[in-house]
């Protein structure tokens, strides 16, 4: 008998709305994430996506532990300011599921993309399978920019690299930003087996950007393997700050004085690389261009809002953390030099602090990053946390329970709901204070979420 879900009258349609197609999705399959490309390969050709979604475009595909939602923002911000149809995949979303889905950077409608999933459950039942969620909906954006005839797709691997649903899509340019310990159930504990998945993405004589100075042998083997051009961060290409508003970057061809980015110098200068290390045609003012105008929401994003000062990152491993603090320290220098500037800063009132408004998923090792905040040189001195609503969110008993393995209880306050402590940190905080956000992308999500609705 076979596993699949046969259509019943509950099955959404073209009239249904997004949020029946989400619900839906997320119910079909056994498990929400289920690593392999068995059952995907025969619903994506019934699609016509193995043989023709490419087209004529030109694929960078970004795989990594951390960045490559930064850096898929860049690359693709560059493509669309040298006259280039973009499309962007990325994942997850912080506020809407559109956010996933962008062509020109403007998110696809809900119109589309319920166009897009019928046809996908079509292929779906067609070829008695289940799909998980994120398997539908990657086969159903990657539809979107074949049918939109997108000249540049932009893809974020969401999980690994070797099996992940994006990997259907051969690239032409390969970007692994970084590699870390994160997702052990599923990529493995060292960073062998790890950069050995997401250093799946590789194809023959293709171009990869490697975009840490540190590479594990299994990645160097699958360079080898594929004859692959390599171009590593510190030996092919080098970046530095000039200053609070410009940036050099240097390969052996060309050295650029750039206006600074909102986001990581370290991602944009991978970003970078891989535009240049590219045929398209994108030249400096479009590189100048997208620069000064990408943005992504919740990646190191510090925003004065609701008379308070806040940083949005979702760090939310080792590595992601240590990344989070090497610019926060600079950040709260700054912060500290502005408060006292400004009419924030009173005589005799309370020295300005950090106050961290965190929660993060259950499967992740929250001992070593909550160990690495506690144990900066910051003024951190409490701590508001609540459960998120998601199926594998941590619970506000085990994040308490680690907290206070490394910080006193009494800068710890607990709350049912992340909305009842985003509200709290806000009551607690004064004008003068970073609130800093961070643990997951459900965390963020959620804190962006509570701040509207408070508007």
């Amino acid at each position: 008998m076979s596993d699949s879900l046969v259509a019943t009258s509950s099955t959404p349609d073209n009239q249904s709305s997004l949020t029946e197609w989400l619900n839906y999705m997320q119910q079909i399959h056994v498990s929400a994430i289920d690593m392999g490309l068995s059952r995907v390969l025969p619903v994506a050709e019934a699609l016509g996506l193995v043989q023709s979604a490419k087209n004529d475009a030109y694929v960078f595909t970004v795989a990594g532990t951390n960045g490559k939602g930064s850096t898929t923002a860049v690359i693709a911000q560059m493509c669309q300011a040298a006259g280039y149809k973009t499309a962007l995949y990325q994942s997850p979303h912080l506020s809407v599921f559109n956010e996933r889905v962008r062509i020109d950077g403007e998110m696809v409608s809900d119109e589309t993309l319920i166009n897009a999933f019928n046809k996908v459950e079509a292929a779906r039942l067609q070829c008695d399978l289940t799909l998980s969620f994120f398997e539908m909906t990657t086969l159903a954006a990657l539809l979107i920019f074949a049918e939109a005839n997108c000249a540049v797709w932009v893809l974020e691997v969401g999980l690994g690299g070797r099996l992940d649903v994006v990997n259907i899509i051969d690239p032409d340019m390969a970007v692994i930003t970084n590699i870390g310990i994160d997702h052990i159930d599923w990529l493995g504990d060292n960073v062998e087996d790890i950069g050995r998945e997401k250093a799946g993405i590789l194809r023959e004589d293709i171009t990869l950007i490697y975009g840490a100075t540190t590479m594990p042998d299994s990645v160097q083997q699958a360079i080898d393997q594929h004859q692959a051009r390599c171009y590593q961060v510190e030996q092919d290409f080098a970046y530095q700050s000039l200053d609070s508003a410009t940036w050099q970057y240097s390969n052996a061809a060309v050295t650029m004085q750039l206006p600074r980015p909102a986001l990581s110098l370290m991602n944009t200068a991978n970003a970078l690389s891989a535009v240049l290390a590219s045929p398209l045609d994108i030249d400096i003012s479009a590189i100048e261009q997208a620069l000064q105008t990408v943005k992504l929401a919740g990646r190191f994003d510090y925003r004065h809002t609701h008379q308070r000062h806040w940083l949005f990152d979702v760090a939310h491993n080792e590595q992601g953390v240590e990344f989070l603090l090497t610019q926060l320290v600079p950040l709260w220098q700054q912060h500290l030099a502005e408060q006292h500037e400004s009419k924030d800063s009173h005589s005799g009132s309370q020295p300005a602090s950090i106050k961290m408004l965190f929660s993060m998923l259950g499967d992740k090792d929250i001992d070593h990053v909550v160990q690495r905040l506690s144990q900066a040189s910051l003024p951190i001195n409490e701590w508001f946390i609540a459960e998120i609503d998601y199926p594998r969110a941590a619970s506000t008993e085990h994040l308490y329970s680690v907290l206070s393995r490394h910080v006193e209880q009494t800068q710890i306050h607990q709350f049912d709901r992340l909305k009842d402590a985003t509200q709290a940190v806000m009551q607690a905080s004064s004008a003068q204070d970073l609130i800093v956000v961070c643990g997951s992308f459900h965390t963020i999500g959620e804190a962006l979420a509570a701040l509207t609705t408070d508007q």
